[in-house]
Order: structure tokens, then C-alpha cells, then sequence
């Protein structure tokens, strides 16, 4: 499609093993509403309903600190140096899935009626004027903290975190594009959530593609997925040790989602991801694990991620 220049829409899983794409003007009669920055395919609906908070049943501690030991035990055999290890955990709220959608505050919004939503605050890459970017997100903090910003930025864990990643993103662009820079580094935004307010760390990745980057679109994308934030380096390895640790798959979670308008292109991480599941609501979340980690620390930051930016 994007070698014709036709839009389109495209959801991927994290294993790669559903992919859908289709028209552009497709996707809501699929079921799909979703919003990528300044565009969406969908009318805004106002919601009355005063959002509260939510009721949090995360994964029990015993059961994430058994997976937690096995991914820091093939960190010490050198198999994987970071791992991004995600657990779901139950949530309850009077919202439903929609409502969720309407009024959530993020960049990236993506809905299945009655199967999931996303609220990811994490671009994936995006295409603009022939070149590639990526904004790869690791590193968050409760910003009420006394010195919030101060401490993530001064984190040794965080640090090392952030920089594997960098480089590991720096390396999947140099596969599809040439003069491959950081333009920004480490820097912090705010999300505000229906509890509080997290600090989050992005860099800013960028290449140039070939003129004829259109023709080769799927390769490009393919070549770097799954998006390396989520699943830790060295890739390959990590994603198989994720896939023996992790209660099975993670589906469109960590997958990611975006469109083609004919021109350029816009992806975003499913992260922040709420699905239904027997009708239950399952939120999935995580953290990095490195050698600096702590089974505490890591532990709580998967429970600080259970939010909907609501306000």
C-alpha cells in the first residue's frame, strides 16, 4: 500500500504473529478507533462520568519474584543484559473500555471495542520528509517524590537502562537508514494519571532513509521489531527467555499500532494497554530487569505503571 501511496492502518503483536493492515478508511468498520498525535479516525465523545480510582489486584508478589529470579539468573550466565518483564494484573473500575478511550490523555490512542485500548505515551517510529525517528522510553519516577527528576536522572539502574536501550534502537536504524544520530538525549516528560503524576525518559533517534523508502516499508518496520523498549538486548535472546518467564503471550501488548497517510508514517509501543478478558479487565505492565535491579523496586514500578491518564 505505501509503495502506491494508498493511507492505511496497521496493528502488529508482539510475536508477530497477527498482523492486520487495511484502508485507512477501513479500520472503524473493523472496530478500530484510534488516534496517532494530531490525527484520529473517530469523533471526540464527551464522557460525564467522573473518573475515580482504580481498584489494583497486581500480580502476587511470590509468583513475579520467581520470573524475576530466572531473568536474573540468565543475566549472571550473560544470555541477556536488560529484560523488559511484564506481568498482568486485575483491575476494577465503573469505566468502561470506551469511556476509557474518550478520556484518556495521551498522544497514542488505540480501541477495539470491547477486546482492548491503549493509551501509550511511546512513539515508535515515525517517517517525515525521508527521514526515520525513534523515541525509545525508559525510566520513571513518581514525580511527587522530594527530587524526583533529580534522582532519575542521577539512577545508576536508570541510566544504564536507558543507554542499552539507546544503543540497541541506535543499531535497528542503522539496518534501514544512514547517518544515524541521537538529536536528544535523555530527556523527561510529565504524565499525569488519575493518582498522580509520573516522570517518564525519552530519547530522540534519527536517520535518513532512501528515496525509495515507500517500496520498502514493510521491511523497514519488520526489521526492528519487536520495539526494542519492551523487550531488552540483546533482542533475539531476550524475547525468547521473555516467552519462557512470562505467563504467556503478550498478543497486541508491546505490539505497536499506527498509520500511513500516503506521505509519512507514525507508529506508537502498545504500552499502557487495558483488555477484556473473560469479562475481566487485565492491565499489563512491567519494568526493564538489568544487574542493578532490585526485586522491590522493579516489583512496585510494575504497579506505578496501572494508570489511566485521566486528568
Amino acid at each position: 500500500m505505501a509503495a502506491g501511496q494508498k493511507p492505511f492502518f496497521f496493528l502488529i503483536d508482539f510475536e508477530l504473529k497477527k498482523p492486520l493492515i487495511c484502508p485507512l478508511g477501513d479500520a472503524q468498520k473493523m472496530g478500530f478507533q484510534f488516534k496517532v498525535k494530531g490525527f484520529r479516525n473517530f469523533d471526540p465523545q464527551a464522557r460525564k462520568t467522573t473518573p475515580r480510582n482504580l481498584s489494583i489486584d497486581p500480580v502476587p508478589k511470590v509468583i513475579y519474584a520467581q520470573a524475576y529470579q530466572k531473568v536474573v539468573n540468565e543475566i549472571y550466565k550473560g544470555n541477556t543484559f536488560l529484560l523488559n518483564l511484564t506481568f498482568p494484573s486485575t483491575i476494577q473500575t465503573h469505566l468502561e473500555l470506551e469511556d476509557i478511550f474518550h478520556l484518556a490523555k495521551a498522544p497514542y490512542k488505540l480501541l477495539q471495542q470491547d477486546h482492548f485500548v491503549v493509551y501509550s505515551p511511546e512513539c515508535f517510529v515515525k517517517i517525515k520528509d525521508g527521514c526515520i525517528y525513534s523515541y525509545p522510553m525508559k525510566g520513571t519516577i513518581n514525580a511527587h517524590l522530594p527530587k524526583a527528576k533529580k534522582i532519575l536522572e542521577n539512577n545508576p539502574k536508570e541510566i544504564n537502562e536507558h543507554n542499552t536501550i539507546v544503543d540497541l534502537i541506535r543499531n535497528d536504524l542503522s539496518k534501514v537508514a544512514k547517518e544515524v544520530q541521537v538529536t536528544r538525549f535523555r530527556y523527561l516528560d510529565k504524565i499525569k494519571t488519575q493518582k498522580n503524576v509520573i516522570y517518564h525518559t525519552s530519547s530522540e533517534i534519527k536517520g535518513k532513509l532512501s528515496p525509495d523508502w515507500k517500496t520498502q516499508l514493510p521491511n523497514i518496520l519488520f526489521s526492528m521489531l519487536p520495539a526494542g523498549s519492551i523487550c531488552g538486548a540483546p533482542k533475539a535472546k531476550t524475547v525468547s527467555i521473555i516467552q519462557e518467564v512470562e505467563q504467556g503471550p503478550r498478543g497486541y501488548y508491546t505490539g505497536v499500532f499506527g498509520y500511513f497517510d500516503g506521505e509519512n508514517f507514525e507508529s506508537a509501543v502498545n504500552i499502557r494497554y487495558l483488555e477484556k478478558k473473560n469479562d475481566q479487565l487485565i492491565y499489563r505492565s512491567g519494568g526493564g530487569i538489568t544487574f542493578l535491579s532490585d526485586l522491590e523496586s522493579e516489583y512496585n514500578e510494575l504497579i506505578e505503571k496501572i494508570y489511566v491518564p485521566v486528568v
